[in-house]
This record gives structure tokens, sequence and C-alpha cells, in this order.
């Protein structure tokens, strides 16, 4: 680490993403009437449910990790040096200079907040895991199993991002001295992350039963049409993370402008998306039925959701723009507000498939089906627009704030805390992107289907979203 400008968006995208996405998985699930002999449950303390082993190994990492932070706030911090080549003695020649570093208080202060941040969010959403209200339909082992199982996926979670901050702070400590002429250096720490990385990957939870209660008011799902939608929301969540071997293949399309890697991501989503519908209209569709459109296909909590993205994007980049112009600083708003347009037209195709293509067997699953589709493009877009305006800021807010002047009038000092307000946004897009799908009910008035004809999708068994 050179400089402490960019330090905290950096930290604060992993801590808080992990926590937050761990959160809407347990306040997601659906909700249930409370019963008599259910108060006994929310009684229960975090250790009746902890894995014993992993939480051991878990706090090993977190202690290393402190310690690791404590050693780097020792180090001292190095001035850069212009390159320059001298005589080695040896009838050759060593290069020397390169980057500085920052002290190493000044990082260590930073990893070691962000590893409170995240040991205390750690032990916050354990408590919720436990005193979360029980489900319906499952035995008291079964939803002990449960609870056990989400503990298990947040621990091993936390535990490698905490094992990342030790990695960032061995980094910072093991880099040489530009003055020394040594080019080069090991990273044991990196070397530990990796390791906690595969023992994690490979810490598999404890299994539910095989045979579990089904619960009678649970539409059933064994419908093809049903499977593939469903199937086609775990894929979206592996669609999600396209810009890695993007960044890994062509890296210099997308290093260095941060509004790509959310347009590729948004752009696999809505491809999925659309392939899906594609899928339902050759396999499942019949020419003969009529198309069924949901009576209220995006519920007003996500419509809110999305209009509120669209409106911070868009005064974020008319912000960035005109500042730009104003301290004659290189625009990068261009590319966020091109990408989005892309994104946004995009999306236009899987709501057209959705509204063509061949109605499937049954009337409500029908209209189910098109719903589902409508909230994917919806979520979808207003994570990838709350993400484009958090990336505008990360890394157009350090530049105007180094161009503009310090007076104590206009927006000398806003520019300051951009990035994290940028951090706030794109972990806001973070969290819209899981948001769980959320089915259609018909009409009270209505009648009800007949027994053989297929009913709505239960689309809480896409929880927890694959994102």
């Amino acid at each position: 680490m050179t400089s402490p400008v960019n330090i905290m968006p950096a930290l604060a995208w992993p801590v808080l993403g992990c926590l937050a996405a761990h959160v809407l998985g347990q306040v997601s699930y659906p909700r249930t009437r409370s019963k008599p002999g259910r108060q006994a449950a929310n009684q229960r303390r975090i250790l009746d449910f902890l894995p014993r082993r992993l939480t051991w190994t878990v706090l090993a990492v977190f202690t290393g990790a402190a310690a690791q932070i404590v050693w780097t706030s020792t180090l001292p911090g190095f001035a850069p040096a212009a390159y320059e080549s001298r005589p080695d003695g040896a009838a050759g020649y060593v290069t020397f200079g390169g980057e500085g570093r920052i002290p190493g208080v000044e990082l260590a202060a930073y990893l070691g907040g962000f590893l409170v941040v995240l040991g205390v969010g750690t032990l916050l959403v354990l408590a919720l895991i436990t005193r979360r209200a029980p489900l319906d339909g499952l035995s008291p082992e079964l939803d002990r199993r449960l609870r056990t199982i989400a503990m298990n996926r947040l621990l091993r979670t936390v535990a490698t991002v905490a094992s990342g901050l030790a990695a960032i702070a061995g980094n910072h400590a093991a880099r040489p001295d530009p003055a020394s002429g040594v080019n080069g250096w090991v990273n044991p720490a990196g070397a530990l992350n990796l390791a906690v990385l595969l023992v994690m990957l490979l810490w598999a939870p404890p299994r539910l039963a095989q045979h579990q209660p089904r619960r009678s008011a649970v539409p059933s799902t064994s419908q093809p049409a049903t499977v593939l939608s469903v199937s086609i929301g775990a894929a979206t969540g592996l669609a999600a993370f396209a810009p890695l071997p993007a960044a890994i293949f062509v890296p210099w399309a997308v290093i260095g402008h941060p509004s790509l890697f959310v347009t590729v991501s948004a752009a696999a989503v809505l491809a999925v998306v659309s392939l899906g519908e594609l899928l339902l209209h050759h396999n499942h569709g019949m020419a003969h039925r009529p198309r069924r459109w949901p009576r209220r296909a995006v519920s007003p909590a996500l419509a809110c959701t999305f209009a509120v993205a669209a409106a911070a994007l868009i005064a974020v980049v008319v912000a960035v723009a005109w500042c730009q112009a104003q301290l004659a600083v290189q625009p990068s708003w261009h590319m966020t507000a091109w990408t989005s347009t892309g994104i946004l037209l995009f999306a236009a195709v899987p709501l057209v498939l959705a509204r063509r293509r061949r109605s499937v067997e049954g009337t409500v699953l029908d209209a189910s089906l098109r719903a589902v589709t409508v909230h994917r493009v919806v979520r979808t877009l207003a994570a990838a627009f709350a993400a484009q305006a958090g990336a505008l800021l990360m890394s157009a807010g350090p530049k105007l704030y180094r161009a503009s002047p310090l007076t104590p009038e206009g927006w000398d000092g806003a520019w300051q805390v951009a990035p994290a307000v940028g951090v706030l946004l794109a972990t806001a897009g973070v969290v819209i992107a899981v948001i769980p799908v959320q089915g259609v009910r018909p009409r009270r008035d209505a009648t009800s289907p007949a027994a053989h004809e297929p009913q709505p999708v239960d689309l809480r068994r896409e929880h927890p979203n694959p994102l």
C-alpha cells in the first residue's frame, strides 16, 4: 500500500458484502405464525448450534490475523524512489527504486478496524441465526441442523475474509525498501491465506435428512417448467461472476473500468434469464393456450428500490460530470453512462421474451413464471444501477478530491467521503441482487384451480438465493 486514499473502499467491499449477504439470507426466510411451545426456541444460545471444531478454527484464524496486523503496525514506511540502474560490481547492473509504502500503523488502523467490524458483525449474524423463528413443517432436530448449516457457511466465509486481511498486512510487511535494490519479495501470509481458503472450501456443512416432512400448504414444484425456472435462478448466481474470467483472459478490456465489471455481470445475468424464457417457450410452451400476464409482476418494494437506485445513479453521474468539467479532470463518467444505458436496453430482451412466449400448462403457474422473470430483470437493473453509482464514486472521488481547492466551500470536502459513499452504494447493489423472488398470488375472489392444474411456484424454494 503506497497511499491510504483507496484503502477503505477496497476493504469495506468484502467485509460488508459478506455480512450483508448472510443477514439477508436469514431475514428472507418465510415468516411463520407463532405457536405454543415455540417460545423455547428463541431462548436458545448461540453455543447450542455452533459447530465446535470449525468455531475453534475460525477463532485461530482471527487471532492470527490480529497478530499479523499488530506486527505490521510497528513497521516504518518507505519513501518512493525513482528507477535507476547501478553497477553491481560483477560486470552487471542492479535496478534500484520503485514504489514505497505507507507507515504500517496507517494500514494497520484500517485492517484492524475492519477485522473488528467483521468479528462483531459475525457475532450479530450468529445471534440472528439463533433467534430466527422456526420454520413450519420442520422437526426440532431438522431446524437445529438448518441453523448449524447457516452458521457453518457464515464462519467459513468470515474466516476466509479475515485471512485475506492478514494477507494484505503480510504483503505490506514483506515489501522491501526501494532503495535497497531488492525487486522481489515473498509473502508467507498470502500462502496461509490460500491454505485457509482451500480448507474452508472443503469444510462441508452437515447435511439435512434425505426425507423431510412437507407442508401441505406448499405448492408442488414437480412440474418441469417450475424445475427449469428454479434452475435458471441458480444459473444467474453463477453468471454474476462472469467478470472474473473476463478479467483473466481479457484484462485490457476491463481493468481500469469498474463500470465494465458491473456491466458484464448484469449482462450475463440478463442473458441467462433470456435463455430461460427461450427454453420455456420451446420445451414447455403450448400454442393453443392464451398468455397469462400476472396481475402485479413487480412488488411495490422492488419498484421503489429500482426507482431509488436509478435516481442515485443519475445524481452521481450528473455530479461527477459537472465537477470533472469544473476542475478540468479527465472525464470518467462517459463509461458509466453508456454502460448503464446499454444494460437498460438489453433488459428489454428478457421482458419481451417473457411477454411473447407461449403459455405453459396451468393458468396461475404461467402467470407466476412470467412474474419471476420480471422480478429478476428489475432486481438485476436495480442492483446494477446502485453498483454503477458506487463504482463511479469510488474511482472518481479520490481524483476529484486531489484536484479540488482546499477551501471550505462548494464540493471541496464532499469528495473526501465519496469513496465511503461508493462502498455503501456498491454494498447496497449486492444486497439488492440477492433479494429473493416473491411469487404472485391469485385474486382472492378467483375460483380455485382444479386439483390436476399445476399450482403457483413456491419461489421460497429458491432461497437461499444463489447470489
